[in-house]
């Protein structure tokens, strides 16, 4: 039974971890390259020195003696992000709302002490939420003021969109969306919503919660089909010039849309995970086999984009 549901999603070119790891990971992306990805400073940086938007940096805590300087650091701010540089899955990333009487608020309303919250640098130091294990830094950014479009299928946090591109084409995207589970993170293994994004129109299509597909946001009722995501086209131009930027040829684009500052890159995955081929009812491998297949005529951005928006179109 097991074979025959294999052949079964290989026959619907639904793209499966090995053969993402072997058919396209060791092939497009080179090991030497994965630290441009893994470490999120230096990404952010990456991205700033190419002109790519992102969610500011108001400092970095590398060792310990530094976190006992954090409230020099932060200033008179009352809402910002602490986030592991070499985190994955959303794993430690602290949300700060709001500050009163000398504590701190969560987006979920609950209260965090100077004490927990120097506790919470201290364990990012240790590496408790890195890659492996492994020491890290913590990043201290600004708070993304989420654009409006999204209030009614999002719970507290920040949506964000994920866009997969290969060889320098947008392939598949969808939007991640907070729920009461998921602690208002936009993370789908912590309870997330998924919904899929039309590469040619920018709106959402299908959306997938846990193992389910839905129509609503189970918190909000909004529906999650049929959302015009703002400055689409900015979106893809975004995603596609990742590609040139890091020089790794299967990447997963994470960027945010801010009230304000519009489409901001959050990060760059070296290892997008494949549920969005759910949440877009669509197998991935279909549409990695077609840019292969092209790929040498798609000479500058702009033709990636138009090719994608052809290719990959909804219905």
């Amino acid at each position: 039974m097991i074979w025959d549901l294999a052949r079964r999603l290989h026959a619907a070119g639904v793209l499966g971890i090995n053969r993402r790891n072997a058919d396209y990971m060791l092939v497009y992306n080179e090991r030497r390259r994965y630290p441009l990805v893994d470490d999120k400073v230096q990404t952010k940086r990456l991205a700033q020195s190419a002109g790519i938007a992102v969610p500011e940096l108001y400092g970095v805590i590398e060792i310990e003696r530094q976190v006992r300087d954090f409230s020099t650091l932060i200033g008179d701010r009352s809402d910002f992000v602490i986030k592991p540089a070499r985190g994955s899955g959303g794993n430690g990333v602290l949300i700060v709302s709001g500050r009163h009487d000398g504590e701190f608020a969560r987006i979920n309303g609950q209260s965090l002490s100077v004490a927990q919250l120097e506790h919470h640098l201290f364990n990012t130091l240790s590496g408790l939420y890195s890659l492996g294990g492994n020491p890290d830094v913590a990043m201290v950014e600004y708070r993304v003021d989420p654009d409006p479009v999204f209030a009614a299928i999002s719970y507290l946090g920040v949506p964000d969109v994920r866009i997969v591109v290969f060889l320098g084409v947008p392939v598949m995207a969808m939007v991640r969306l907070p729920t009461r589970a998921s602690g208002g993170k936009a993370n789908l293994h912590q309870g997330a919503i998924g919904a899929g994004i039309d590469l040619a129109s920018g709106k959402t299509l299908t959306a997938v919660w846990r193992n389910d597909i839905i129509a609503q946001h189970p918190d909000t009722g909004g529906p999650a089909g049929g959302v015009q995501v703002p400055r689409w086209d900015e979106l893809l131009l975004l995603a596609a010039r990742c590609t040139d930027l890091t020089g790794l040829g299967y990447i997963g684009v994470d960027v945010v849309l801010d009230r304000e500052r519009g489409p901001l890159m959050l990060e760059i995955n070296a290892r997008p995970g494949l549920n969005i081929q759910i949440a877009n009812a669509t197998g991935l491998a279909s549409r990695l086999r077609q840019v292969e297949r092209v790929r040498t005529s798609l000479a500058d951005v702009q033709s990636r984009i138009a090719f994608a928006r052809q290719a990959f179109a909804a219905g």
